[in-house]
């Protein structure tokens, strides 16, 4: 096996990776789609459609928990403190999700919203419920973020554990994480299967499978920790110039083909196991090309932007597919090129409400949150290069009473 002995900086841009986490969100939002009655019907009778997607949510949702870890081991920086990381964190995803919390809410959640279940999801907390109407309870996407919020309160500890790996054992490390991955569905199918979703899931691929199975391969977040730790992994790779010089086509195929094997598997592999691998290998040949200057066709500034509002996007998005068929009652298309109409209008209105969101509320509460961030550092080097004074203005000793 060659290994690439460059190990690019973490300072290196990787556009093409902002990008390509429009694809993720944009596989989200055509797994949801499907799921309409209008794109779908009840039982095993999907047409192609829905057929082809009924694993994109689940692999949207994996790219991201992949590429989460590895976007924050390439960007750590050493003089960064873990109180300052976790305020960054927070300030990107908490005000969008409160704010698409009430948004789910006011148009079409209110009928089904009880407090136990808007309590657990406006505190992040529903994924560690194992009932689905927790933990897809309000805005079902935002199950995720009670997933990210484990991974960031935890990232600093797995990163400073994984650069105590010496470079020649990444690899190894990161087979044993993927291995993991892998083989946690068949340890979970053993267990009994409990109760299954039922009808309000006759549409979706998970009708009829065990919710607690399900739950503990898909959703549990420490289940997950781990698909945030391969990205860790790769990222380490990359860096350390251990990369074994796979380019973006083949990674591509790879994904591409895996994704097709899993729509043939059993449901529990059908989750996460089978990309999990193919989806860390294309994450890192697209980081290596970038960070070569190389770039990719989806590094263009029409990409980046789109990658720059895919969170919002990605929060934003069920909110109108409900919205339309719960209280438009679009239940029904009478012609195909109806059903792609209403399919493109709810998607550009969606991208729409989340390019308002970003401008409106992610990026000015993350610049401020910098801001704030940055006069708290200066302030910090000024007391350490300056003794501070008491109130007749004469210098004092650091720590006199």
């Amino acid at each position: 096996m060659s290994v690439d002995s460059t190990a690019p900086g973490r300072s290196s841009r990787l556009p093409s990776l902002t990008g390509m986490r429009f694809f993720a969100a944009f596989l989200v939002f055509l797994f949801h789609l499907s799921l309409l009655d209008a794109y779908s019907t009840p039982g095993e009778g999907h047409g192609p459609f829905a057929s082809v997607l009924k694993n994109g949510g689940w692999a949207g949702v994996t790219f991201f928990f992949i590429l989460s870890g590895f976007v924050l081991a390439w960007s750590a920086r050493d003089d960064d403190t873990t109180r300052a990381f976790w305020g960054r964190r927070l300030a990107k995803i908490y005000p969008n999700h409160v704010v698409t919390f009430f948004l789910a809410l006011v148009m079409y959640a209110y009928a089904s919203a009880t407090w136990g279940r808007g309590i657990p999801n406006f505190l992040l907390l529903q994924a560690w419920v194992p009932r689905d109407d927790v933990f897809f309870s309000i805005n079902n996407p935002s199950w995720s973020l009670s997933c990210e919020l484990v991974f960031y309160l935890l990232f600093p500890v797995l990163h400073r554990w994984t650069l105590r790996i010496r470079a020649e054992r990444l690899w190894g490390w990161a087979a044993a994480t993927a291995a993991v991955i892998v083989l946690l569905p068949l340890a979970v199918q053993l267990l009994p299967a409990g109760e299954t979703f039922g009808p309000n899931h006759a549409n979706s691929p998970l009708y009829g499978h065990s919710i607690t199975q399900m739950w503990l391969v898909y959703i549990f977040p420490p289940a997950r920790v781990l698909d945030f730790l391969l990205g860790i992994l790769a990222a380490r790779i990359v860096l350390s110039g251990r990369w074994i010089g796979l380019g973006v086509l083949p990674a591509l195929a790879l994904t591409v083909g895996a994704y097709a094997v899993s729509l043939t598997v059993p449901f529990l592999f059908s989750l996460n196991a089978v990309v999990v691998v193919p989806f860390a290998l294309l994450i890192a040949a697209t980081a290596a090309r970038d960070a070569r200057g190389l770039g990719t066709a989806v590094g263009g500034r029409v990409w980046v932007w789109l990658g720059e509002v895919s969170f919002a996007f990605y929060l934003v998005h069920q909110i109108l597919l409900s919205f339309t068929q719960e209280r438009l009652g679009f239940k029904e298309a009478d012609s195909p090129a109806a059903a792609v109409g209403v399919a493109a209008l709810v998607a550009a209105v969606s991208l729409l409400l989340a390019w308002l969101l970003y401008i409106g509320v992610e990026r000015p509460v993350v610049r401020a949150w910098a801001r704030r961030a940055r006069a708290a550092r200066t302030a910090g080097t000024q007391d350490a290069v300056r003794p501070p004074r008491d109130d007749s203005n004469r210098p004092v000793t650091v720590g006199t009473p």
